[in-house]
């Protein structure tokens, strides 16, 4: 199995990506779109949620309830990402051992995670009962 996506740029630094039967615009400069480290960050969490969920599942949370992920990435001096961290916020009432162990179950599970070098795996922070 594979995956594919198909990008085209006409002219400037705005790109659209046929992913499948969706369309999506990526703008390196972020003026059309958001730019492709914002894609980035909202792709690493989206693909955390689910992550999350099974991982809270696998360690006796049944039910996270609401997430919420609030992704930042740092740049270096040349504009590039040197450290993304995770505001982690569910609605179940997990205290902070469990909670670390649904985030560590987590990033196990997550495949853009395995994609990213190991100095940009997500620095985290977390808060059950938070909703």
């Amino acid at each position: 199995m594979s995956k594919q996506a198909t990008t085209i740029s006409e002219e400037g630094f705005s790109a659209t990506n046929e992913i499948r039967d969706f369309e999506t615009t990526i703008d390196s400069n972020g003026e059309e779109g958001p730019d492709t480290l914002e894609t980035l960050l909202a792709a690493y969490g989206s693909c955390y949620v689910p992550a999350l969920r099974v991982g809270g599942q696998q360690r006796g949370v049944d039910e996270l309830g609401k997430i919420e992920i609030e992704s930042s990435g740092e740049l270096n001096d040349d504009d590039k990402l040197e450290s993304i961290h995770f505001d982690i916020r569910v609605e179940a009432d997990v205290d902070d051992e469990t909670g670390q162990k649904i985030i560590e179950r987590g990033f196990e599970l997550c495949k853009v995670h395995d994609a990213l070098k190991e100095s940009l795996h997500a620095d985290t922070s977390f808060e059950g009962d938070a909703f």
